[in-house]
């Protein structure tokens, strides 16, 4: 259970919404995508260097097509639709669903990230997010909330993107957590806009996977483990229309507006609905179905 405002947890479990892939790469397939991801992120770690001296203008296309290349050493291509996300002060939001979210919006616009203080710890990749300016947020320490959204909010007046992931929380994909609202605040006093982003993860064009989802006590192996074995893995990231800056007086109605349904009849399932659907249909015949 949240012991704080900033503190939520999502439904979403490994057992309940995550389903084991039978459509498998072989063992061998693995092993390199993994080696493959391994070499990708030390190549990052290598260029922070270079990262930090050239101007904006050559840094972010390296850093998009590096990002780009993380994503598609684990084996899953990569799908952006919408108009290129403007540069200058803004704030970056979408629904968070998986560790590969945090490269996919990388590849969008290079940008500061709001993470948890325990990506710290994870191996080569929280160097990399510590080293990038990420700021870090201790979510059991409501108290220094507001501390965070005003350095937030100084570096978007600056100039810099922020990346934040609103829900709090990983889901599953199936299913999303509402957005909290603190982290906007930020964007209002900066007067920046904000880019809303939906990402979503499925199997070649058919429907939506879950496998590639970080979610209640799963580690963080055996999430990876999960992408790297599976087949034909997408992911799908839909730059949505930007909100202006004063389009909306207060951070509730521009969470709500940051988070409105997505059009063309795509509505998000239930948490229920998918709880129910897992219990009955077969681990992995989501999968299995195509082949």
């Amino acid at each position: 259970m949240p012991t704080s405002a900033w503190l939520p947890t999502a439904p979403c479990s490994p057992q309940v919404c995550v389903a084991s892939a039978r459509s498998l790469a072989d063992v061998p397939r693995a092993v390199l995508r993994l080696g493959a991801l391994l070499v990708t992120l030390l190549v990052g770690v290598a260029l922070l260097p270079v990262f930090g001296v050239v101007p904006a203008s050559r840094r972010d296309p390296l850093i998009r097509g590096w990002s780009r290349a993380v994503v598609r050493a684990s084996g899953v291509r990569v799908r952006i639709t919408g108009a290129a996300a403007p540069t200058g002060g803004l704030l970056l939001v979408a629904n968070h669903i998986s560790w590969l979210d945090i490269p996919l919006l990388a590849a969008v616009r290079p940008a500061r990230m709001l993470a948890k203080a325990e990506i710290r710890q994870w191996p080569v990749a929280g160097g990399l997010t510590a080293r990038s300016g990420a700021f870090f947020i201790e979510r059991d320490r409501l108290r220094a909330l507001p501390q965070t959204v005003a350095r937030i909010a100084e570096a978007l007046h600056s100039g810099a993107a922020v990346v934040a992931f609103p829900e709090g929380s990983t889901w599953c994909g199936r299913a999303q957590g509402p957005f909290r609202r603190a982290v906007f605040q930020a964007a209002l006093d900066a007067g920046v806009p904000v880019q809303p982003v939906r990402l979503h993860y499925r199997f070649d064009d058919g429907p939506a996977s879950t496998a590639p989802a970080f979610v209640g006590e799963d580690s963080l192996l055996s999430s990876l483990w999960r992408v790297v074995t599976a087949r034909r893995l997408v992911a799908e990231v839909e730059v949505r229309s930007q909100i202006p800056a004063g389009a909306h007086a207060d951070r509730r109605t521009l969470a709500r507006a940051a988070q409105s349904v997505p059009t063309g009849g795509e509505l998000a399932w239930a948490h229920a609905a998918l709880a129910t659907e897992q219990m009955r249909v077969p681990r992995g015949l989501e999968v299995s179905q195509r082949g």
